[in-house]
């Protein structure tokens, strides 16, 4: 039974519940009812008051009852002759308030008085259905006792009393509604919603170049309702009634991957058990991807309450001959704010182990590997299980640098992951270190590289994790090495994003990467001769300095100083590693004096064979940008 305790709640109740409060001019009598005043509504019907006159609004005394569930209010209305069947201007009758609040009691009073067996709500919903999702078995039973369908569907989603009981995770009502043939194959029905199938964060960038499909949803039987909620004994009861265990919806979900996506894992495991194929993979991912995405919501404060999900999940999948290096063939549709547990589509190629190690589980790592795992095996763009770890391939902006393709998406607090500001949480970083540490264990390659030629010691820098980077380097991951854009390990720590959207020098990675490189860099690099005659297609003018100065100092500075000095803040770190930033204040600093020299530093980076000693931003920069920053530069020598 559900009481109200408060009057504001109880506003919204009624409100609800369809009926209006406080409507001025209601009769007496609904009034009395209203209030819950037994012994007036028994004086006014004493009286000759009128049982079924209705407020304005249609609702009667008899609805007020129902609505307080008044059971001695209910009886005296009925005996006074009061319309059971009376609808208000929502359609809303006292039995259909009744099967709502799961009051078998008055529900059977009502049936007694003649109320109609078959009554609906607004969207359709039968009294039958309203009772078995209030969890009443008691209603349940009467109605079915006064030969309630048990097979009548509501009209908005063509769903059943028997897909509600499984789906509010009511064994007891299942059987019973099962006793009264309800059809166990019986499907909810299906429409077209539009997806984003490209993995970005806004699911209407079509404009921009991502796809957008429609994608068919429902189409769930009682089965896979049950899959979802986690409810192993309407499970048991649905299967051994005949449900399909390979059944599927109509977007192909399998009520196996549904139970491993929802983190069912005691209903997974009961599917195992009755045949279904671990291997299976409709939607281009197996319910083995699905445990380990969902895994054990480490990254949440909620954690899941079945047993059997997680590793138990895993290992009962493997037990059963879920393969550990099946690939992730698509990414799923994800609508706006809504990536919870999704299959991105840049992980495609990505394995159980794979999606393991990204998601820093330590312990589905080692059972997947003892499984026989591929402990290198590399997703589509080369990215390998150990850079995953170390947090390559992670976008960041607004939040720590594993937030935006975390798990539970939505569960994310963009305000007080900024709080961290360019940091990555300490306990964050610990979970990463010991998955890289893990993953090195288990035989990764240190020097393995992606199709951009970065390495896990590009991601550990670019994130400023420092352990990361100690490890990486203690077990053989070199520090010189350069990607195919030329960048260092180094050039990362000192040109990267930051986590909460800011441009952040990683100023101890950098340090520490200096400390732990013994190879000087040449002091003096070598002239861009070929760019001495290149003319400045930009004037010089106020606006174009001024322009400049702001795109220096939002990139430059850090390393050339506020004044371009060669002392800003990172000046020390650079020196360490090789060669301090230049004094571009110099007459004759070392890039030479010709705007076309300045301009193709600034734009190829600067560097003497394969010694990278300033990044390129030729692709953050437009070039008329650069030409400004060359003028900037000019007036201050």
């Amino acid at each position: 039974m559900r009481r109200v305790t408060s009057t504001a709640v109880g506003v919204l109740l009624v409100a609800a519940s369809g009926l209006a409060a406080g409507q001025p001019g209601a009769p007496p009598l609904v009034q009395a009812a209203r209030n819950q005043d037994v012994d007036a509504v028994r004086e006014l019907l004493a009286g000759g008051a009128a049982a079924s006159d209705p407020q304005a609004d249609g609702s009667t005394a008899l609805h007020w009852a129902v609505h307080w569930e008044q059971a001695e209010t209910v009886d005296l209305l009925i005996a006074a002759g009061a319309e059971v069947n009376a609808g208000n201007d929502l359609g809303m009758t006292p039995i259909v308030m009744a099967g709502t609040s799961g009051n078998g009691a008055i529900v059977r009073r009502l049936l007694t008085a003649g109320a109609a067996v078959g009554a609906t709500g607004a969207g359709g919903e039968t009294v039958l259905m309203l009772a078995a999702r209030a969890g009443s078995l008691d209603a349940v039973t009467a109605l079915l006792e006064a030969g309630a369908n048990a097979n009548a569907r509501e009209t908005t989603r063509e769903q059943t009393a028997l897909m509600w009981a499984a789906s509010g995770a009511q064994p007891d009502i299942v059987a019973m509604l099962l006793e009264h043939d309800a059809d166990v194959r019986a499907r909810s029905r299906t429409s077209l919603r539009v997806f984003n199938m490209g993995g970005s964060r806004s699911a209407g960038s079509a404009s921009s170049g991502i796809a957008v499909e429609e994608v068919a949803q429902g189409g769930s039987t009682p089965l896979l309702f049950a899959a979802r909620s986690g409810d192993v004994e309407s499970a048991r009861l649905l299967l051994d009634a005949g449900a399909d265990v390979h059944d599927t919806t109509a977007d192909g979900n399998s009520a196996l991957i549904i139970a491993a996506h929802s983190g069912q894992g005691s209903v997974a495991a009961l599917l195992l058990e009755h045949g279904a194929d671990p291997n299976a993979a409709p939607l281009g991912y197996t319910p083995l991807h699905a445990a380990v995405v969902r895994g054990t919501l480490r990254d949440r404060s909620v954690a899941s309450t079945d047993p059997g999900a997680g590793v138990p999940l895993v290992r009962a999948l493997l037990a059963h001959g879920a393969d550990p290096n099946a690939q992730l063939q698509k990414g799923t549709p994800v609508r706006r704010w809504s990536h919870d547990f999704a299959m991105m589509a840049r992980w495609v190629g990505a394995t159980p182990y794979w999606l393991a190690a990204k998601f820093l589980e330590t312990d589905m790592m080692r059972v997947l590997a003892e499984a026989g795992a591929d402990e290198k095996l590399a997703s589509g763009d080369g990215i390998t299980p150990l850079m995953a770890a170390a947090g390559l391939g992670y976008s960041r902006g607004g939040g720590s640098a594993f937030i935006k393709d975390r798990r539970d998406f939505s569960s994310y607090n963009p305000v007080a992951s900024a709080a961290s500001g360019s940091r990555i949480p300490e306990a964050e970083e610990r979970l990463a270190l010991a998955t890289v540490t893990t993953a090195l264990e288990l035989g990764a390659d240190v020097d393995a590289v992606d199709d951009a030629g970065n390495t896990a010691l590009h991601a550990a820098a670019s994130h400023g994790m420092d352990t990361l980077v100690r490890t990486l380097i203690d077990r053989g991951a070199d520090p010189r090495v350069t990607n195919t854009r030329g960048q260092t390990p180094l050039a990362l720590a000192v040109y990267s994003d930051g986590i909460a959207g800011d441009r952040a020098v990683r100023e101890s990675t950098a340090t520490l990467l200096g400390e732990l490189d013994s190879t000087a860099h040449p002091a003096e690099p070598h002239a861009h001769v070929e760019a001495q005659t290149q003319q400045n297609p930009v004037d010089a003018t106020p606006a174009s300095i001024a322009a400049g100065a702001a795109l220096y100092a939002r990139q430059c500075a850090a390393c050339h100083g506020a004044t371009a000095r060669g002392d800003g803040r990172l000046a020390a770190a650079t020196a360490a590693y090789g060669s301090r930033p230049s004094n571009l204040t110099d007459t004759v600093w070392q890039h030479g004096e010709s705007d076309g020299e300045i301009f193709t530093a600034i734009h190829d980076g600067f560097a003497n064979g394969q010694e990278v000693l300033m990044d390129a931003f030729g692709d953050r920069f437009a070039d008329d940008e650069i030409w400004q920053i060359v003028n900037y530069l000019k007036q201050l020598r």
